[in-house]
């Protein structure tokens, strides 16, 4: 039995509560809990400050980032792995799904495949030799309008790590990019002509025609086969969401419309969207605001989406800003995202619950991460 470790003078955050007091923690797990200081000497006095639970990360796109920093520029997966895990980690995420890209289609990198599978073999030996300070699970994103979707994602769905899919369609024209201008804007950074963005579009949408419905019906029977949680990424119309819910799909993950995410909870569906939404005070690309549905109870969760440190920023916010009780808003990065995707031992402050715990200053209204534990041992 490892030696208990005691935290006192905390303001500490449950799931219904904020209460100033001691938490002891043994074996990984939290054992203890109560108002109060500890008369334990060797007890860590976090200064009147705040600890909540170990941040959980659906889907953030950070690892692919770093394995692929530039177009055609290939990362070592061990390296690029290593520094996306201590930049979570001091993010205050404990638990962490990395999403990963699967089906190539025409005007992105060929090397996101490899990426995907050099990504995986690096973190199954890392996490292995205990090396990484987040632990680590794999969130695959399928492209429906990909014609090597299916059989890309068939080689990798019985992979121990993947631990959540999405199905998503990229097409030029609806979802995300219902808006074509905004799909110009964002692929004319990328130095295409005219023609070649009007070939794009074309070609798109006759592999989404050929393609897309079959490849979405095969990608949800292989993850229902498996027993993993799914996603629908990107949802515009409440037809949109009717359909996730008929393919038994659970989480509206990113949905871009208040009305998209009010059919979401209408129908018993929970709602993740992007963190940076937040903290940008809206979307980079038109879409809903999260602030807007947050105060319309329209948000269950928030993801980092591009940037870990907008987890923890986001829900200060919706605290701060938007009124959200500080238990409630605590809990759309840790209890509820835990829940989506069938995490029942992390996500709260309560005994019996993994001791995956963050201390945290609020200075000038920033959270500050001061100290994270994982299962009861300290990583930052």
């Amino acid at each position: 039995m490892t030696a208990e470790t005691v935290f006192t003078n905390a303001r500490i955050v449950t799931r219904d509560d904020v209460f100033t007091g001691s938490v002891a923690v043994a074996d990984g797990r939290i054992r203890d809990m109560g108002p109060g200081p500890s008369a334990l000497s060797s007890a860590i006095d976090l200064e009147g400050e705040l600890l909540i639970p170990g941040l959980i990360d659906i889907h953030t796109d950070n690892l692919e980032r770093h394995l692929e920093p530039r177009p055609g520029v290939r990362w070592p997966a061990m390296a690029a792995l290593l520094i996306h895990d201590r930049q979570v980690a001091s993010a205050g995420i404990t638990t962490v799904f990395d999403a990963l890209c699967v089906g190539h289609f025409e005007g992105t990198s060929t090397g996101r495949q490899d990426a995907l599978i050099l990504g995986l073999e690096a973190m199954e030996r890392l996490q292995a030799d205990g090396l990484l300070r987040a632990e680590h699970f794999i969130h695959l994103r399928c492209e429906m309008s990909a014609e090597d979707v299916v059989e890309a994602f068939r080689h990798l769905v019985q992979d121990p790590c993947v631990r959540l899919v999405s199905v998503m369609d990229h097409t030029p024209g609806q979802r995300q990019w219902s808006d074509l201008d905004k799909w110009r804007q964002y692929y004319s950074r990328r130095n295409f002509s005219e023609q070649e963005l009007l070939d794009i579009i074309a070609h798109r949408r006759d592999v989404q025609e050929r393609c897309a419905a079959e490849s979405r019906r095969a990608v949800i029977t292989l993850s229902r086969e498996r027993g993993l949680p799914l996603a629908s990424h990107d949802d515009t119309t409440p037809e949109h969401v009717i359909e996730a819910v008929k393919e038994g799909i659970t989480i509206s993950e990113f949905p871009t419309t208040e009305e998209a995410a009010r059919t979401a909870r209408t129908l018993g569906i929970q709602t993740v969207m992007g963190s940076p939404n937040v903290v940008n005070g809206g979307s980079h690309s038109g879409n809903a605001s999260v602030r807007d549905l947050a105060d319309k109870g329209l948000l269950n969760g928030l993801a980092s989406d591009y940037v870990p440190v907008s987890m923890i920023h986001a829900a200060f916010i919706l605290h701060e800003e938007s009124g959200l009780a500080l238990p409630d808003a605590v809990a759309t990065v840790t209890a509820n995202p835990a829940r989506m995707v069938g995490l029942d031992d992390r996500g709260e402050i309560a005994p019996g619950q993994r001791a995956d715990l963050v201390w945290v200053k609020v200075y000038e209204t920033m959270p500050v991460v001061r100290g994270v534990w994982r299962a009861g041992e300290r990583v930052i």
